[in-house]
């Protein structure tokens, strides 16, 4: 009678997922005696769990018993991935065919004993027809992952049975396994209509809802299952993931927590909250997560993955490294872990592990295309690494991506595109062995002082002041100490060329006419590195270069323009995290003159982003007032749509979503904001587009796009100039190297003003938000200003100036909070000069990579 209870007990578990305790109520059968049956089920109720080293030992136990048993075969088969199709072929003539399984997410499976053999096959012999026979060889086919095969016995049963909810159930979810998710919800919905209450059925069609990126009828679909089965795991798991993806965090966080609550240890719950905090910035829950799933298992790679990716995003190279390792020692085939690791040794300097780690994934074989994706990268990354190697102990003035990658290599690793053109057009970077052999990379060339001590802390200090206390922005200490270094040497650098100004300004005021006028300054062009791909320094003929920084040899007057300017900032930002493409958009391929930009989604489809959606309400009431005020937008091909016919100006007003913003203009379209020029009076220039583009039913791309075209170019350039020209005039003269904090009230709204065109701008690939603040804080640092507060919660300052027609009142908003935290100080001239301190590209590797040392 006990056993007979045990079994009941047994079967609810199973039913209600609960493998943790079905586990407890087998070994207390298996005590018993050692059925063969019990201990298949016990090694399934492991696989569910993702404990792969106790399926392995219970399949080999049960293989000891009977070496041809195929449950044992495919159980472990899933795991180690060693069962050939010939194998299970031959295994199928002698032993059973499990028909109450599950090959597609954690649907209630279990092997109760309920099998086809050989009588059973007879019955399709002798009816070929025969539904549950059909069911029965289909689903055995199906965990075979002969899905076509699978499919076809599932519709044959339904064409005897129509009725055979079974039939409509096990074809959606082979069809959802094939990614036809649409024929895989009709066939979920059909089944439905037989068992409408099914939380079974139900689970399934809100997973594969979730996974065709209908995220609000999973919602539906999921939330109607957890009434009907309030303890499935994977049930909650997949509730969260759909609702975080609609921006419903709250909720999202509770079904995760309801998951992991119902189910210690249910791997993949913790997998999911893990992702949920990193994608809310809460790192220290996130670690909190990883820390409980490895105690569940403690060779679950997936769980050491995601520990290397949270420090990595937190500027941890090293730390990620011994993460990454140890995943790849259990998974050393890992392709994630292998790029990450990879990407870690590159960002700090270990460029020969680095470089075997990116072969290592170019050598994978693969099986998706976003791991194709990674292999591409793998091979621009590399050519980035050995570029890099090649100038580690040379100058860091000589450091130069923009002026020494080829143009159609950056423009290819911009966009993720197959590197086989790349591979026969450019030119390729010198193998490692040459720049070790050249340059010894024994050891990153930066030593310990009291003056660089001293440099690093105040780039700490400075540099924390960049982040953005919003989801999906974690603190990184390594961009922190790359933004302080960048902002420091900036000032130095902006100082050094004021102090020429003001000797200028000085010897033109002894000079000046009688009415007391002096010419506005004209800035000095830019010279451009001629260097074209090789390991040497950047040259000019003309002049002494840095930064693009010129030096007249015969005023010895040190000149800068704001690209210059921003060049610095740009620079420390492209090797503080080298896997980032950032560069130049004018410096792309002839690309550029078709207008390559950014684009940053707010809404994907469904999904609301989470850096971005913050902005959506704003972003769209200042799409809706431009559609107002111009009565056009434009369509995909550049045309003009006219929206002062049949009431569209009247659903424009009254459009509340994508859905009745995209109705009422009827097809995809385009809009660009617009800035007050400040250089020339009544001028307007092209800000950035907002776009709304249809991908499928209730499925949008609402999105900004920054389109980057020689013309735009020009007229930003012109407008840069003149800025930056406002700035040292503030300044310079009679308000030179005051400390009054009145007196520099023009110079602030000036620096405000210069940022303010920057980030509409955005001339470069990506970083453009990081460096124009970096920049701020270095001019203020530069006019005796420290910024000493934070930015405010949910505020994104790029974002701010984005969606503000007029500079000055993007200058109004930015001050309120700003200027409160600005201190005047004189600071800058106690700190190193950081081109002295750090000379070479090495020891700025080595300075970003100590940050957590």
């Amino acid at each position: 009678m006990a056993a007979i209870y045990e079994r009941v007990e047994l079967a609810k578990l199973c039913s209600s997922r609960d493998w943790s305790k079905a586990i407890r109520v087998l070994d207390s059968l298996l005590s018993n005696s050692s059925s063969i049956q019990d201990i298949c089920n016990r090694a399934f109720c492991y696989s569910q769990l993702e404990l792969h080293k106790h399926v392995v030992k219970d399949c080999d136990r049960a293989l000891q018993l009977d070496p041809a048993l195929l449950q044992a075969y495919i159980l472990k088969g899933k795991i180690s991935r060693n069962i050939s199709p010939a194998e299970i072929c031959l295994l199928c003539e002698s032993c059973l065919l499990i028909c109450c399984f599950h090959w597609f997410h954690s649907f209630p499976c279990f092997f109760t004993g309920v099998s086809m053999g050989r009588a059973d096959l007879e019955i399709l012999k002798e009816d070929p027809n025969y539904p549950e026979a059909l069911i029965g060889r289909g689903t055995a086919y199906a965990f075979q992952r002969e899905l076509m095969a699978a499919i076809a016995d599932f519709t044959k049963a339904m064409e005897t049975n129509p009725s055979a909810a079974e039939a409509w159930k096990r074809r959606g979810q082979a069809r959802a396994a094939l990614g036809e998710f649409t024929e895989a919800i009709e066939d979920l919905s059909k089944a439905l209509e037989f068992e409408p209450n099914s939380a079974d059925i139900l689970h399934e069609r809100g997973i594969a809802n979730f996974k065709f990126k209908d995220f609000y009828t999973a919602v539906e679909d999921l939330s109607a299952c957890v009434k009907f089965d309030k303890d499935n795991t994977s049930a909650y798991t997949y509730l969260g993931l759909a609702l975080s993806s609609i921006g419903e965090y709250k909720r999202a966080e509770e079904a995760h927590l309801k998951a992991v609550q119902l189910d210690r240890n249910f791997l993949e719950a913790w997998v999911q909250l893990t992702q949920f905090y990193q994608d809310m910035a809460n790192p220290n829950k996130a670690f909190e997560c990883l820390h409980q799933a490895l105690q569940i298992d403690g060779r679950f790679a997936k769980a050491y993955h995601l520990r290397g990716l949270l420090l990595h995003g937190m500027g941890e190279h090293s730390k990620a490294i011994k993460e990454l390792s140890t995943g790849l020692n259990i998974e050393s085939t890992n392709i994630e872990c292998l790029y990450l690791r990879a990407s870690c040794y590159h960002a700090i300097g270990e460029y020969k592990p680095a470089v075997k780690d990116y072969d290592a994934v170019l050598d994978l074989e693969l099986d998706s295309m976003e791991k194709f994706v990674l292999q591409c990268l793998a091979f621009y990354q590399k050519e980035i690494a050995l570029y890099m190697a090649s100038k580690l102990n040379s100058e860091f003035v000589c450091f130069d991506i923009d002026g020494d990658i080829d143009s159609l290599f950056k423009e290819y690793w911009c966009k993720r595109l197959h590197p086989k053109n790349v591979c026969e057009k450019v030119y390729r970077q010198p193998p490692l062995r040459e720049s070790l052999k050249k340059n010894k990379l024994k050891k990153l060339d930066f030593s310990v002082t009291k003056q660089s001590t001293a440099l690093l802390q105040a780039a700490d200090c400075i540099g924390e002041k960049i982040q953005y206390d919003c989801p999906g922005f974690l603190p990184n200490r390594r961009q922190h100490r790359m933004a302080g270094l960048a902002a420091i040497e900036v000032a130095q650098k902006v100082s050094k060329a004021w102090r020429s100004f003001q000797a200028e300004w000085k010897y033109s005021n002894k000079s000046t006419s009688k009415n007391g006028k002096r010419p506005r300054r004209r800035e000095r062009i830019n010279l451009q590195s001629q260097n074209r791909g090789g390991a040497g320094c950047s040259t000019s003929i003309s002049s002494d270069t840095t930064y693009g920084i010129t030096q007249s040899k015969s005023t010895g007057q040190f000149m800068m323009s704001w690209h210059d300017v921003y060049s610095v900032a740009v620079k420390w930002r492209q090797i503080s995290e080298p896997c980032d493409p950032v560069v130049w958009i004018n410096k792309l391929s002839e690309e550029f003159n078709a207008g390559f930009g950014s684009h940053t989604p707010i809404i994907l489809g469904q999904a609301r982003v989470v850096r971005y959606f913050p902005n959506f309400e704003r972003t769209f009431d200042v799409a809706k007032t431009i559609m107002n005020d111009r009565k056009y937008v434009h369509n995909k091909a550049d045309g003009l749509i006219d929206l002062s016919r049949e009431g569209k100006l009247r659903d424009v007003v009254h459009a509340k979503s994508c859905a009745d913003l995209y109705k009422a203009v009827g097809e995809d379209f385009w809009l660009a904001t617009w800035c007050n020029s400040a250089a020339f009076e009544g001028k307007y220039l092209e800000g950035t587009r907002i776009t709304l583009v249809k991908l499928g039913k209730q499925k949008y791309d609402f999105a900004i796009r920054t389109p980057c075209t020689p013309a735009r170019w020009d007229e930003f350039d012109a407008e840069m100039a003149m800025a930056w020209e406002d700035i040292c005039n503030a300044y310079c003269g009679e308000n030179y190297g005051s400390t009054d904090f009145n007196v520099l009230e023009k110079v602030r709204d000036a620096i405000i003003r210069m940022t303010y065109y920057w980030y509409n701008f955005m001339p470069l690939s990506r970083g453009s938000a990081a460096v124009g603040f970096v920049v701020m804080l270095g001019l203020f640092l530069a006019a005796n200003m420290e910024f000493t507060g934070t930015i405010p919660q949910g505020l994104q300052v790029d974002w701010e100036a984005i969606l503000t027609v007029d500079p000055n009142n993007f200058v109004d908003s930015i001050k309120s909070w700003l200027y409160p935290s600005l201190k005047v100080t004189t600071s800058l001239k106690d700190y190193p000069d950081v081109g002295t301190t750090l000379q070479t590209t090495g020891s700025v590797v080595a300075a970003l990579s100590t940050c957590n040392d």
